[in-house]
C-alpha cells in the first residue's frame, strides 16, 4: 500500500501556516494524548485532499514531537486529522474551528476540524457504499473496505458522539457509527481485528462491522476508522449500575436508614438491584471470550511467562509506592499475590492465553434491549501497539470488570467527597461494600455458566490480576482525582487482607 507523500501546501494553503494553527489548538482536544507535555512542533506527515472547492476537506496525517527526557523512546506521536477549509465562517461550526489563515489568496479562510462537518463527512460514507465485499474502493492512497453485504446509506448526516475520548464517533443517522481513531499506531487496530474476527464466527455480542479504512503508515498497512451498526437502543452499562447504586442509596435516605434499622433494607431489595444485569453481563463476557480463543491463537502460560509477569507486577508495584506513599503500609501483602502467580508456574497448572479486550470495564459494554454487547475492543491505549495484539489471560479482563463493579459502588461517595462533603456515612459505605460483593458475584457466576472456567476457582490469577489493577487506580487517583483516592484504596486494604495462597 503506497504512503502519501510530504505536501508543500494544503488547499492552496502552505503547511506551515496550517501547523502554526495546530500548535495551540491540539493540546485543547479531548483527543490528544500529550496532555502536560510540552509540544517542540508539529509537521503535517501525509495529506490527501479528498473534497475539493467550498467547502473543502484534506485527510491529513500528523506527526507532533514532544520534549521529553533524552532517554524516553517516545518523543513523536502522530494523528489523524479531517481539516475543512471554508471560506467564510460558519456559525455552527465556531467550537470546531482551528483558526484563520492570514495573508495569500485564501486570506481569512476558516480551518477546522471537519469530522463536525455532516456535509463534508458524507464524502466518507460515499467511499464506504462504494467499495463491495471483496472489492475495496480507493481514495488515492486511502483504501475503503467493506464487510457487511448492505451498504450504509449516504443521504444521512453525521453527528459526532460527544462521550468518546480518545478516538472520534460520528453517528450517522441511526444506522452506523464511525469511528475516527485518532492517534495513529502503524498497524491493525485491534478494535478492527477482533470485530471481525468474532463477526465471522456468528458472535451477536459486538455490534456487527460494516466497513473500515486504512492507509501505508510507518511502512505498514494502518486502520485509520471503523464503521459499525449503531446501537439504538443501547444504554452504557455505566450508567445502568451508577442509577442502580442511586436508587440504593436513595432508599436509604428515603427509609432513614442510619442507625438501628440500616440494615433493614439490602442492595437485591431496592428497585434498581443490579445482579440479573451482571449474572448476564457474565455470560456475554463468557462467550466473547470463547469465540476468540476458537478463533484467533492461544497459547498456554508456562513457569517463564508467569515468572515475568510476576516480575512486572511487582515492579510496577515498586513504582507506586514511590509515588503514592499511601501504599507502603499494604506493599508487602500486595506482593504476595505476584509471589503465588509466579508459583503457580512450578506447579503444573495450566493457564491459558488468548486474545481478550484489554481495557474492560463498565463504560466498555453496551445493553440493548435484547443482549449485552461488549463494544471498544482497542485495549489500554497507552499501551504499545504489539502489547495490545499479544494474547493474555481471561482473567485479566475478569479483573478489570469486578474493580468496575467497585468504582460503580463508590462512585456517588467520591462525587460528595469531591464536593466537600467529607467522609461518607459508615451505613452508605457498607452499603456500596455490598453492593459491589453482590454484583462481582453475580458476574462471576455468569461467567461460569457459559464459560469453561469458573472464576472464582482461580483465586491466585483473580488476585494478581486485581491487585495490578488496583495499583493502577490508586497512582491514577492520587495524580488526576485525589478525592477518588479511597475507591481504590478500599481494595488495596481488601486485597491485602486477603490469605495469602501456599502451593
Amino acid at each position: 500500500m503506497n504512503e502519501p507523500t510530504r505536501p508543500q501546501d494544503l488547499h492552496g494553503i502552505p503547511v506551515d501556516a496550517v501547523c502554526g494553527q495546530l500548535l495551540p489548538w491540539l493540546p485543547r482536544q479531548r483527543w490528544f494524548a500529550g496532555k502536560g507535555r510540552a509540544i517542540r512542533g508539529v509537521e503535517v506527515v501525509s495529506a490527501v485532499p479528498v473534497v475539493r472547492g467550498d467547502p473543502a476537506m484534506v485527510h491529513l496525517v500528523l506527526a507532533v514531537e514532544h520534549e521529553v527526557p533524552a532517554e524516553a523512546s517516545q518523543k513523536t506521536d502522530h494523528y489523524q486529522l479531517l481539516l475543512g477549509v471554508r471560506r467564510r465562517r460558519v456559525e455552527r461550526l465556531d467550537y470546531a474551528t482551528i483558526g484563520r489563515v492570514r495573508g495569500g489568496a485564501h486570506d481569512g479562510a476558516v480551518l477546522y476540524d471537519a469530522a463536525h462537518d455532516p456535509e463534508l463527512t458524507r464524502w466518507l460514507l460515499e467511499r464506504f457504499a462504494a467499495a463491495a465485499p471483496g472489492t475495496p474502493e480507493a481514495a488515492g492512497p486511502l483504501v475503503f473496505h467493506r464487510y457487511a453485504e448492505r451498504a450504509p446509506r449516504t443521504e444521512l448526516a453525521g453527528l459526532v458522539h460527544g462521550a468518546e475520548q480518545s478516538n472520534t464517533s460520528i453517528v450517522f443517522g441511526d444506522d452506523v457509527i464511525l469511528k475516527l481513531f485518532r492517534r495513529l499506531t502503524p498497524g491493525v487496530n485491534p478494535d478492527l481485528e477482533l470485530c471481525l474476527a468474532l463477526a465471522d464466527a456468528g458472535s451477536r455480542r459486538v455490534p456487527q462491522p460494516v466497513a473500515w479504512f486504512e492507509a501505508g503508515f510507518g511502512g505498514e498497512t494502518t486502520t485509520l476508522g471503523l464503521v459499525q451498526e449503531y446501537l439504538r437502543t443501547g444504554t452504557d452499562g455505566w450508567e445502568l449500575a451508577k442509577t442502580s447504586v442511586r436508587d440504593l442509596y436513595a432508599d436509604q435516605d428515603l427509609c432513614g436508614l442510619g442507625g438501628a434499622g440500616l440494615d433493614a433494607l439490602r442492595a437485591h431489595e431496592v428497585g434498581g438491584d443490579f445482579a440479573g444485569e451482571s449474572f448476564r453481563l457474565g455470560v456475554a463476557t463468557a462467550e466473547v471470550h470463547a469465540d476468540l480463543a476458537r478463533t484467533l491463537p492461544t497459547e498456554i502460560a508456562g513457569e517463564d511467562e508467569l515468572g515475568a509477569l510476576a516480575e512486572q507486577m511487582s515492579r510496577r508495584l515498586d513504582a507506586a509506592v514511590d509515588t503514592v506513599a499511601e501504599l507502603a503500609p499494604y506493599a508487602d501483602r500486595l506482593r504476595d499475590a505476584y509471589v503465588d502467580l509466579a508459583a503457580l508456574g512450578r506447579e503444573d497448572h495450566p493457564v491459558p492465553l488468548q486474545r481478550i479486550h484489554g481495557d474492560f470495564h463498565l463504560g466498555q459494554v453496551m445493553r440493548t434491549a435484547t443482549r449485552w454487547v461488549l463494544i471498544d475492543f482497542e485495549g489500554e491505549p497507552a499501551q504499545p501497539l504489539v502489547e495490545r495484539r499479544a494474547v493474555h489471560s481471561p482473567l485479566r479482563d475478569i479483573a478489570a470488570m469486578l474493580r468496575s463493579f467497585d468504582y460503580a459502588a463508590r462512585h456517588l461517595l467520591a462525587e460528595r467527597r469531591a464536593g466537600g462533603a467529607g467522609a461518607p456515612a459508615p451505613h452508605l459505605v457498607r452499603r456500596a461494600e455490598e453492593w459491589a460483593a453482590r454484583n462481582r458475584e453475580a458476574f462471576c457466576a455468569g461467567y461460569a455458566k457459559a464459560g469453561s472456567v469458573d472464576p472464582r476457582n482461580e483465586p491466585v490469577l483473580l488476585r494478581a490480576f486485581e491487585t495490578d489493577k488496583a495499583v493502577y487506580e490508586v497512582v491514577y487517583e492520587s495524580g488526576n482525582r485525589p478525592t477518588w483516592l479511597p475507591v481504590p484504596m478500599s481494595a488495596i486494604r481488601r486485597l491485602a487482607d486477603r490469605a495469602p495462597q501456599h502451593h
